[in-house]
């Protein structure tokens, strides 16, 4: 009986959701409010306009599209697809909705085709449902992949095509009304899939779409008077877990040094985030040791491979959020001390990191980089309340008996922005966010001595490398630290925080406020000659792609190969 009432409910909803409760008015009002937000806030439009021709500001063919909408839903693709032309890991247009559809399976992009790489077997068990992890999706309701994932690219277009495309390709079998408006057409319907058995069969399947959530419903809302003033665009913080006793005048401080995903729902591929590695199964068969991973209270998974006639260390990090940076570096010293002691070199995975705090990205630099070396700068938005901000914060750091770094930190910052604005720039030049200068030391103990790590290096990346773990392969590459493996990270380069993106429909829009930095300009693939690292991303030394059949099969074990291969190369090369 539940399950029926809840049946209703949701065809109910369905129907609703398909209605239009905005009015037109409502609609181009809330539209040049998004706008409007990217013309102040946005730090990239000069660059997105350079490498994509998008410009943001060129608005109304948007506003013929918004008039044209005859349900509120359609609407809302709109937003999305203005957002999604901006190619930002850290932008994209959501609703408040938290409704889920799923077909009990994912896939994902191996070889380049799309290959199933889990299944819900309480959802489909295997007597109904035979297929199996390797088996190859061909379509979903008569389209092919080629179509799907074109029509599902403006639900991931994020900075790097390849992530782009996985991202994609994850939306087919699991979709989510926050990023999807559509995703609420599937309720009460089944979907006919066609598979590619290993053995070249192919087999098709009506499988019933498993929803949960709410769909969401918009309005009627009543419109205020034409004479009212629009409030101004509320910023959700980036960070709104503080530690407690937090001083307030950290606040603009600590938000300008986040850049990672906020939101789970973006990121549909396995691993991401995860603390065991992507190889885990691999590990049993590698003469693996393992330190660290086998506890809730650890931060990392670590531990030494025997390979040959070498040690070799190995840590993962996860991401750079974690519940406690004091925590979190107490541990990585501990086992940086220990792999100095006894190991020969020191493998360090960030693949599939979704990014976090900046400056614990840059202390894990210093503790892996033994010589000074430049921190990644960052090209500020100079908008008024920002500045405002900035400047109240650094009085208040004042007034409080701030640290003097804190006090340092807030006048260079404020005192950069309000040289910009008044010099009609549109972003300021290159600027520290994690201490008064671009020049970092090593980590050292009281005495001066460099604990950082001081053997060969190799850092694990992948297109899913993303944000501050964009910014920390480029701080290791720039300073010529070691060898990065793997594949191009994700090109999330900035920081980013989300604002409410309208007063009648609701929805949020991720905001990147500034432009991380390299060192040297560098010249990659079809990319201009830039500094920059939003969309150009941090490149491999050695490209080696995980996305393959048989390291989906084999647990990821050829990848785990190829790594101690190169490492162990690397090692005696430089004896």
């Amino acid at each position: 009986m539940k399950t029926l009432i809840l049946s209703i409910i949701l065809i109910s909803a369905s129907s609703a959701v398909n209605a239009q409760n905005l009015t037109p008015a409502q609609k181009e009002a809330d539209f040049r409010y998004l706008a409007s937000m990217y013309s102040t806030y946005y730090a990239p439009l000069d660059w997105k306009k350079q490498l994509f021709n998008f410009d943001a500001l060129s608005i109304q063919p948007w506003l013929d599209k918004v008039a044209a909408t005859t349900t509120d839903l359609d609407f809302y693709e709109v937003c999305v697809a203005y957002v999604a032309g901006l190619h930002d890991t850290h932008d994209h247009f959501s609703m408040p909705s938290d409704f889920f559809a799923s077909l009990g399976f994912s896939v994902d992009i191996y070889d380049g085709v799309l290959l199933v790489d889990s299944i819900n077997r309480t959802t489909l068990p295997s007597k109904d449902y035979p297929f199996t992890t390797g088996d190859r999706l061909i379509s979903v309701d008569g389209r092919d992949m080629t179509m799907m994932l074109q029509d599902f690219a403006n639900y991931a277009a994020w900075g790097n095509p390849i992530a782009s495309k996985r991202l994609a390709a994850a939306r087919i079998t699991s979709r989510s009304q926050s990023i999807m408006p559509h995703a609420t057409d599937v309720i009460g319907k089944s979907a006919t899939v066609v598979i590619q058995r290993q053995g070249g069969a192919t087999e098709t399947y009506t499988i019933p779409w498993v929803v949960s959530g709410t769909p969401l419903v918009v309005g009627p809302v009543p419109s205020p008077k034409m004479t009212q003033k629009m409030t101004q665009a509320k910023r959700k913080s980036a960070r709104e877990d503080f530690a407690a006793g937090t001083p307030d005048y950290m606040t603009e401080l600590l938000n300008a040094q986040w850049s990672g995903i906020m939101d789970a729902d973006e990121i549909a591929s396995t691993g991401s985030g995860s603390r065991n590695p992507l190889f885990l199964s691999a590990l049993a068969n590698a003469k693996f040791t393992r330190r660290l991973g086998g506890n809730s209270a650890d931060v990392f998974y670590s531990g030494t491979f025997a390979y040959e006639d070498l040690t070799i260390g190995y840590i993962r990090i996860p991401s750079y959020g974690p519940a406690s940076t004091a925590t979190a570096l107490t541990q990585f010293e501990k086992e940086i001390a220990f792999f100095n002691a006894n190991t020969d070199g020191l493998i360090v995975d960030e693949m599939h990191n979704p990014g976090g705090n900046l400056c614990y990205g840059e202390s894990i630099a210093a503790r892996l980089i033994p010589d000074y070396f430049r921190a990644t700068g960052f090209r500020l938005k100079p908008f008024w309340t920002r500045m405002l901000g900035f400047y109240n914060a650094w009085i208040s750091a004042k007034a409080s008996g701030a640290p003097q770094q804190v006090i340092d930190q807030y006048e260079l910052l404020f005192k950069a922005m309000l040289a910009a604005n008044q010099q009609g720039q549109t972003i300021t030049d290159s600027l520290p966010l994690c201490s008064s200068s671009l020049t970092r030391a090593p980590f050292m103990d009281a005495d001066g001595n460099v604990l950082a790590y001081k053997k060969q290096i190799m850092m694990l990346i992948d297109e899913f490398s993303t944000s501050t773990a964009d910014s920390v392969p480029g701080m290791f590459r720039d300073a010529n630290r070691g060898v990065l493996y793997g594949m191009r990270t994700d090109g999330a380069g900035g920081n980013n925080t989300t604002y409410d993106a309208g007063s009648y429909s609701e929805g949020f829009a991720g905001m990147t406020l500034a432009l991380q930095t390299r060192k040297e300009k560098h010249l990659n693939g079809d990319y201009p000659y830039t500094d920059l690292i939003e969309n150009t991303g941090v490149w491999p030394d050695l490209t080696d792609d995980y996305m393959t059949k048989d390291n989906l099969l084999q647990g990821g074990a050829p990848f785990l190969r190829n790594v101690l291969q190169h490492m162990a190369a690397q090692i005696r090369m430089f004896r």
